[in-house]
């Protein structure tokens, strides 16, 4: 299926890569290693390369699902919609319609926790849904390799050992699977080939020595990232509201005639962090559109932000200027071409691009805020050329630029490595250190839910 012998490429080096039909094959590599070069290169879109052998499966039959690919649907999905000339809300594509009309009895989509979704319209989707819906996609179209990147971000505990287990189903059943992973706690037990993606080389790993070596690559995280200094906010404030930064009562939010939830309270005040968490489609991210207001049946329920009643008369800016956003819509959205530093600084005005010129403490302190999170040198590349990893963390320090009174977290680290995530969660205490921003955290990672969190809520 897979044979490939001393391949020469700058950002590429495999001395011996043999991989057999119905086996699975692990590649862990962090953030900017080079894992989009693997999957260029098993899908046919990489071939700029020396090799004694290059064996491959024939792009029709191999199938990527990664964020990136996500993303493509999305904005087709985006492209299609019809709410803007019609009376009704357009959901789009319907989970069922991705798959094979002959196989909508296939026992794969209840295995998958998917058999409820099949009429929900792709947007509505949570991440988690949708990776999953495309990887059922490509198994019931009859992909021969499967490659998937970091199919774990973003479920909750119980399915990714459900999905694992699937896939361990599917390779006994003649699958050959590929999985890139940037976290060593998402690499399941029952791989056959375990691989160490560092510094262009591809290097193969016994089991016994894999805890050692994959703990050797994240180290290199750059330490000095933890020390640099923290940004200073172009205005500081040491007033905290005494009123509750969040008052929800009774919230219910239905869609299609079927509830996300219903009977939801949630007040959060000035330094009360809160960690929502939930499985996937419970309505947790829907909670955090009724704040930011992006949900529209905000309007329709009792929802105080800042002290402000929605739809009583309060602007979006009164109440968007005293928010940090970090989420998988707002990562979806952002589709406007634009460089790095414009990203960050767009936060400063709530904006998705840059229409007015900044000011020079302005675009200082976004400098700052890159140096911070070790992008400093990709200060005039184009946002859309990072990776997904490198483009969450650049949203991350457009969240936290003006510094705040509420930063909402939706899945935050979603996408980064391991490394990356502490440099995150280092990021959080030091938040909470300064006792200003107020911190709303989604996230279904264990390793995640911090002390700090005082209030927490289960969806």
């Amino acid at each position: 299926m897979i044979n490939i012998k001393s391949l020469c490429h700058p950002q590429l080096n495999i001395n011996h890569w043999q991989l057999n039909p119905a086996e699975c094959a692990v590649v862990f590599g962090l953030n900017g290693a080079g894992k989009q070069l693997i999957d260029q290169l098993l899908t046919g879109k990489f071939n700029d390369f020396k090799a004694e052998a290059a064996e491959r499966p024939t792009a029709d039959k191999v199938a990527l699902i990664s964020f990136e690919a996500q993303q493509k649907v999305y904005e087709h999905e985006l492209k299609i919609d019809q709410s803007d000339i019609t009376n009704e809300v357009d959901p789009g594509t319907l989970a069922k319609d991705f798959l094979p009309q002959d196989a909508l009895d296939n026992p794969l989509i209840d295995q998958l926790n998917l058999r409820h979704r099949m009429h929900t319209g792709y947007r509505q989707l949570s991440t988690g849904e949708g990776r999953k819906l495309l990887i059922l996609q490509a198994i019931l179209n009859g992909c021969e390799l499967l490659v998937c990147d970091n199919p774990f971000d973003s479920l909750d505990t119980a399915s990714c050992q459900n999905l694992s287990e699937t896939l361990h189903q599917l390779v006994k059943q003649g699958l050959t699977l590929v999985l890139l992973l940037s976290n060593q706690t998402d690499i399941p037990n029952w791989p056959h080939q375990l691989y160490l993606l560092n510094h262009n080389q591809l290097d193969k790993i016994e089991n016994n020595d894999s805890q050692s070596q994959i703990l050797a690559s994240i180290t290199q995280l750059n330490q000095g990232l933890l020390t640099h200094p923290w940004p200073k906010p172009l205005i500081e404030s040491t007033t905290l509201p005494t009123k509750p930064l969040v008052e929800i009562k009774n919230a219910a939010v239905v869609y299609d005639g079927k509830a996300v939830f219903s009977d939801i309270n949630l007040t959060i005040q000035a330094q009360q962090h809160t960690l929502i968490t939930g499985a996937n489609g419970s309505g947790k991210s829907t909670l955090a559109q009724l704040i930011t207001g992006d949900c529209p049946q905000c309007f329709s329920n009792h929802v105080k932000v800042f002290g402000y009643l929605r739809g009583n008369g309060e602007t979006i800016w009164d109440i968007k200027k005293h928010l940090g956003i970090v989420s998988s819509e707002l990562h979806r959205s952002y589709r406007v071409s634009c460089s790095v530093l414009e990203v960050v600084l767009s936060g400063l005005y709530d904006s998705i691009g840059i229409y007015q010129q900044p000011s020079q403490p302005e675009i200082n302190l976004a400098r700052a805020w890159l140096n911070k999170i070790g992008l400093a040198d990709k200060i005039k590349s184009s946002f859309k050329q990072l990776s997904y990893g490198e483009q969450r963390l650049v949203l991350i320090a457009r969240g936290l630029i003006k510094s705040p009174l509420l930063l909402v977290l939706d899945e935050p680290t979603q996408g980064l490595d391991q490394a990356n995530r502490a440099l995150i969660l280092h990021f959080l205490q030091q938040l909470e250190a300064q006792q200003h921003s107020t911190i709303l955290l989604i996230s279904h990672r264990e390793d995640e839910h911090l002390p700090l969190f005082k209030q927490r809520l289960a969806l």
